[in-house]
């Protein structure tokens, strides 16, 4: 079996990604990073009980609060809002549209892919793999295709000759309902993840974070396993 870095959020995305990557017989490092955010130790919890769900022992957990203290994201500076008010004809009731939204962390996904690979380049992994969608995040400039292919290529010039290390994003082209279904066919363990940008108790239903998850398993058809503070309808 060949050795993956995953980097685990303890969200939805980050879980599925690393049940796929189990699925594809590889053996696990996994990677959480904190910096500071809103719900940083719900989703530290959320990360354990997948790694213990997969028995995976080879785990590092990474604080980046200078992240927090750069600022610039609603996720770690509690006196901005989580969303933008919204605009008069929006795309769509819940995506932004394609505009960066304030949860955006300025160049957050290069400096967890530079920690990711430092480790897989120690440990002789393979491949690093990110639970990135760019069909669902179309406002986050580091979850696109073009991104990757590009820090891919500096991997390549950025490590030793004999290192191989290829960035797998298998959730890159998925929506999130497939990634829900995909979740579900592997038997990944959903109940356990947290994507509540607000709450760490019991999710709030009502952040972008929330209510994209709860739109996703309704167009999935399936019953979202987590517990909520109030039950939101989704048209």
């Amino acid at each position: 079996m060949h050795l993956a870095v995953v980097l685990a959020s303890g969200g939805l995305d980050s879980c599925v990604t690393l049940a796929m990557a189990k699925n594809q017989s590889k053996e696990i490092a996994l990677l959480h990073a904190s910096y500071g955010q809103r719900t940083e130790a719900r989703e530290l919890q959320a990360a354990c009980a997948i790694a213990d769900f997969y028995q995976i022992s080879r785990r590092l957990f990474v604080p980046l609060n200078f992240l927090k203290e750069i600022g610039g994201s609603s996720l770690t500076d509690q006196e901005r809002p989580l969303e933008e008010p919204p605009s008069p004809s929006p795309a769509s009731p819940i995506r932004a549209g394609g505009q960066v939204p304030p949860t955006y962390v300025p160049f957050r996904n290069s400096i967890f892919l530079s920690v990711a690979v430092s480790w897989a380049e120690a440990l002789g992994a393979r491949e690093i793999f990110v639970g990135a969608s760019q069909i669902d995040a179309p406002g986050y400039p580091d979850c696109r295709q073009e991104y990757f292919e590009a820090m891919g290529r500096l991997v390549e010039v950025g490590t030793r000759p004999e290192t191989k290390i290829k960035i797998v994003t298998p959730l890159i082209d998925l929506s999130k309902a497939e990634i829900v279904k995909k979740g579900v066919e592997l038997d990944a363990p959903l109940h356990l993840t947290w994507s509540c940008y607000q709450n760490q108790d019991l999710a709030c239903g009502r952040c972008l974070s929330c209510r994209l998850r709860l739109e996703a398993f309704k167009e999935a058809g399936i019953k979202d396993p987590i517990p909520y503070a109030e039950e939101v309808k989704i048209s």
